[in-house]
């Protein structure tokens, strides 16, 4: 008898904190936020980074009925902004906007001052984006095949432009050069921004462009886009041939967006952050807007996000390692 009353107190005090448990996550979630949220964009406006976390903040400001701060602290290829994070406490106050750099920093830099794994709390992935290969309207050459043999003609004169080392499109850029054996010169620049500036005003020929910087002076007839480094062609860009299917086998290379937070960033405010996020991607509204601009809304879970940036760091050492990209 007093080991069966022992047992049922025992279980009923187990079910007491299980209880517990269960409505302190939800608590948790919805006290949150609290006060502003800061979003660190490790690049200057204008990427396809900053415009994505834009949207998304403009968003989760309505919503949240609190100010998301869109923080731009560029330079160091994605580092400095990275760095001011992993210093951050891990409340969801401050987190980061992470993009293909996140992941490939490490093959790029012989020491880093945190481990872009271990050091971030993976929350959601947001998006995948092709690059567009496009050139200043004085090159002459009007499709991927064109492009090549010209470069071939002309090896080490042709100056491609990127956001920066290790960006996506610097990455894409040496790809390209991998698979068609041609010699182009990397100009990196502090953003997508500056980079497509001297490309239209001519003073390098080229970009790999990320599609929300690439479109529209395509769209306005400023520049030629040859090919989408993607595996399918673009909503945006209908017209334009994936680069594999106009005459390179076997290329494709797609960028990507998501958010992260400091170390040790608590269960239920991921995933009070991931819920809201997802609902906000895929809102018709939200989706048109991004998928005209060439940005492919990406929605995951903590678990899978996290996956995904271990693949990512695995997949671009092999790229840097064997098209021999470096930092400058």
């Amino acid at each position: 008898m007093k080991q069966s009353c022992s047992r049922r107190v025992a279980i009923a005090v187990c079910g007491l904190v299980f209880t517990g448990l269960s409505v302190a996550q939800p608590v948790a979630a919805q006290s949150y936020p609290a006060k502003p949220v800061r979003i660190v964009v490790p690049y200057p406006p204008g990427g396809v980074t900053d415009i994505l976390t834009r949207i998304v903040g403009q968003k989760l400001t309505e919503t949240w009925r609190q100010q998301v701060i869109i923080d731009n602290r560029a330079g160091g290829s994605g580092n400095i902004g990275a760095e001011l994070v992993v210093r951050s406490p891990a409340d969801g106050y401050t987190l980061l906007s992470a993009s293909t750099v996140h992941t490939v920093n490490p093959s790029l830099y012989a020491k880093l001052s945190y481990d872009p794994l271990k050091d971030f709390t993976p929350i959601t992935l947001m998006a995948q984006v092709a690059n567009v290969l496009v050139v200043h309207p004085s090159l002459p050459v009007k499709s991927v095949k064109e492009f090549i043999a010209f470069a071939r003609q002309r090896p080490g004169q042709l100056h491609y432009s990127s956001a920066g080392n290790g960006s996506a499109p610097h990455l894409t850029a040496e790809l390209f050069k991998m698979k068609t054996g041609i010699n182009l010169v990397h100009v990196p620049y502090k953003g997508a921004a500056p980079a497509m500036s001297d490309l239209l005003a001519g003073h390098v020929v080229l970009t790999f462009a990320t599609a929300p910087s690439g479109v529209p002076p395509v769209q306005q007839g400023k520049l030629r886009a040859l090919g989408v480094s993607g595996a399918s062609r673009m909503a945006a860009l209908p017209d334009v041939p994936t680069i594999a299917e106009a005459g390179v086998p076997g290329y494709e290379a797609v960028g990507w967006n998501g958010l992260v937070g400091p170390a040790g960033l608590p269960p239920a405010i991921v995933g009070a952050i991931n819920v809201e996020v997802g609902r906000i991607l895929k809102a018709p509204d939200i989706h048109k807007r991004l998928v005209d601009l060439g940005v492919e809304p990406r929605i995951s879970t903590a678990g899978e996000f996290s996956t995904f940036l271990k693949d990512e760091v695995t997949q671009w050492a092999k790229v840097v390692k064997e098209s021999g990209a470096r930092v400058d």
